[in-house]
Parts: structure tokens; sequence; C-alpha cells
């Protein structure tokens, strides 16, 4: 898929008020400092697309762009550490849980988890829950370009292993660097697949 436009749509913290449009959507999430607008930013070959920050948890609100005049990205705050307060944290779970429940566009969610470390509870957690509400997902594994790539495997490996003692088989995933480009054209390749079905 060719990237021929990508411009912002709005940002807000109340499902009811995203795009009335039947576009097919695509969020974007993880945990903070996952690497979320850097990739995005990268995916949409539009440098300032996404606000990048050395805070983790800039991200506070529902973002939608509008890609190709055809299809909705979606990048949603992440989960888990931000500096921010005890009260902001529950709003952001409660939004989010209502974008995912209640989003009835939303086609698949990507989740972003970082290449470098070994499973973490709370991501594995996040995608339980998507996977007991019937959320449709994929994973990017972000920041590859860290990692030698027999320390990326095995960290992907342990990945695998740990989820499939309770999946019965791995989501798709994918292996991405926001740095050299790695996983653009895949994900990319994936969401115009989709996109046709969606169109028949």
């Amino acid at each position: 898929m060719k990237i021929k436009s990508a411009e912002f749509v709005v940002s807000n913290s109340e499902v009811s008020k995203c795009p009335d449009s039947k576009l097919p959507e695509y969020a974007f999430i993880g945990r903070s400092n996952v690497g979320k607008s850097s990739l995005i930013n990268m995916l949409t070959e539009r440098k300032n697309l996404a606000k990048t920050s050395g805070r983790p948890g800039k991200t506070q609100l529902i973002n939608h762009f509008l890609i190709n005049q055809s299809w909705h990205l979606v990048d949603l705050p992440g989960y888990g550490y931000a500096r921010v307060s005890k009260s902001a944290k529950k709003t952001f779970q409660k939004f989010i849980t209502a974008y995912f429940e209640k989003r009835e566009q939303m086609i698949c969610a990507f989740v972003l988890i970082d290449s470098r470390h070994k499973p973490q509870p709370i991501d594995l957690e996040f995608m339980q829950w998507l996977g007991e509400h019937q959320v449709p997902f994929c994973i990017i594994f972000t920041k590859a370009d860290k990692m030698k790539p027999k320390a990326l495997e095995r960290n992907i490996n342990d990945y695998q292993a740990e989820m499939l003692q309770t999946w019965t088989e791995m989501p798709q995933y994918f292996i991405s660097s926001s740095s050299n480009g790695m996983g653009r054209d895949e994900i990319l390749d994936y969401i115009d697949s989709i996109n046709e079905q969606f169109a028949q």
C-alpha cells in the first residue's frame, strides 16, 4: 500500500464523539514509551503526524487520522507507566475500554510491544483482555533495530511460549523498527488486504 494522504481528523476522550464514519479503523496501542508515535510516523512517512515526546504517556486522547481517504488510523493512549495521576489513568482506561467495546468500525488493534524486553505481565494481561472481549488484534514488536538478531528471536520466542500457554495459536505478529522502516510494507500490506475484504 502506498500512503498518498494522511491527515489529522480529531482528538477526543469520548467514543460517542469519534468520527461518524463507516470507514474501517485500525487502532494502535501499547505501553507508554513503546515507540508508538514514531511507528505511526514511519508507517505514514510523515515526520510529525503523531506527536513524539521524550516524556512517556504523552498521548492522552483518542486520535483519529484519515489515511488515503479510505481508512482511519487511531492512536490510543498507552497503558501502564505514564507520569500522570491515578485519576487520569482511570479516565484513560475507561475510554480505551469503551472504544474497544463500542466502536464497531474498529477492524483490528495493533498491540505494540518493545522487542527488547522479556514478556511483560501488563502486555500479556492487556492481550488477554482483548481476547476475552473478542477484539481482533495483531502484535507489532518495536525497536527491533536495537537488538541483535539472535536476542530478538529469543525474546519473540519467549512471547510465543508465554502466550501459547493460554492461547490456541499465536496472533499474527510483525517485527518493526521506526529507525530503518523494518516491517512497514508488511504492516501496510496486511491492512490493505483487510480493506480489500471489507470493500467486497
